[in-house]
């Protein structure tokens, strides 16, 4: 049994279908097959069941399932102890990142760290705080990048920067909020991030500088992206609080507005957790991280 086939199990598993599981990783539909049939002629069981076009898991295969996992992030630790001993010339760093950190913050680090670390393969998976809080806490990544207050008993949250959050509006709203007026922000309609998002509690944080907390505030729309925020916001929708890094280029454009109401910033903290083993990598990407918030300070 190889890592190799291990991994292809698992990518089988997971999606159900051999021709998706080969696209995912890059190889040949027969190559993954041939995999698949090494491992059960070797063990001498069936891992699969073919049905029309798509895969299930026997029994067999789903008892196997686990422990293959386990096998494949074992695996994945003592690739980060090698590289630690090649002193960064390969190895790989695991990020998970909130949608305002990861999509408009990081990249730029991560452009930098790639230019002095070339070996080192960095993956980036994006989702909400708490998403990335729970992939941090089951050790499923290296690092994550979050906004907002945070606290986890199983994760050590590092501040690396701060965020300046703005209330925005169309040009054709905005005059209506032109005053410093809070009571004008209850009439408000509001568009809004998705519960459990780092831009959501910092929604909810600042419009209670504003009013009392039992006023009730109207959203109209949910959405779970800033870019669906901010392109409802450009069309008219309502008023949002927006991160300055999401919405810097669509003010410069003239299609939004920032409102006169003045906002707590917010921290960017990076997740680890506690009882892991931090690589070398990580702890690399770590200190560009608050290297750089110190030069932009």
């Amino acid at each position: 049994m190889t890592l190799d086939q291990l991994r292809i199990f698992v990518a089988v598993a997971e999606l159900e279908h051999v021709t998706r599981a080969a696209g995912q990783l890059n190889l040949t539909q027969s190559a993954v097959s041939a995999a698949i049939s090494a491992l059960e002629q070797r063990h001498h069981m069936k891992l699969f069941d073919r049905i029309g076009r798509r895969v299930a898991l026997t029994q067999e295969g789903r008892t196997f399932l686990p422990e293959a996992r386990a096998l494949l992030i074992a695996a994945q630790r003592t690739e980060k102890v090698l590289g630690d001993i090649g002193g960064l010339k390969t190895g790989r760093l695991n990020i998970a990142a909130s949608q305002t950190t990861g999509n408009y913050w990081l990249p730029p680090r991560l452009a930098r760290f790639a230019e002095l670390y070339p070996g080192v393969a960095v993956h980036l998976t994006i989702g909400n705080t708490h998403e990335v809080a729970e992939l941090a806490i089951a050790g499923e990544i290296d690092l994550g990048l979050v906004e907002g207050a945070v606290s986890y008993p199983a994760l050590a949250a590092t501040r690396v920067d701060d965020d300046e959050l703005l209330i925005v509006a169309a040009p054709k709203l905005a005059a209506d909020f032109a005053a410093h007026d809070p009571a004008a922000l209850l009439r408000a309609p509001w568009v809004a991030r998705e519960k459990g998002s780092g831009t959501r509690e910092a929604f909810e944080e600042a419009i209670q500088n504003f009013t009392s907390p039992d006023n009730l505030r109207r959203i109209c729309l949910e959405l779970p992206s800033n870019e669906a925020v901010r392109s409802a916001v450009e069309a008219g929708a309502g008023l949002a609080v927006m991160s300055c890094l999401v919405a810097k280029a669509s003010i410069k454009a003239g299609a939004l507005v920032e409102l006169p109401f003045v906002l707590p910033k917010r921290p960017f903290h990076v997740l680890s957790h506690k009882q892991l083993y931090a690589s070398r990598a990580a702890k690399a990407m770590l200190g560009l991280m608050l290297d750089s918030a110190t030069t932009n300070a």
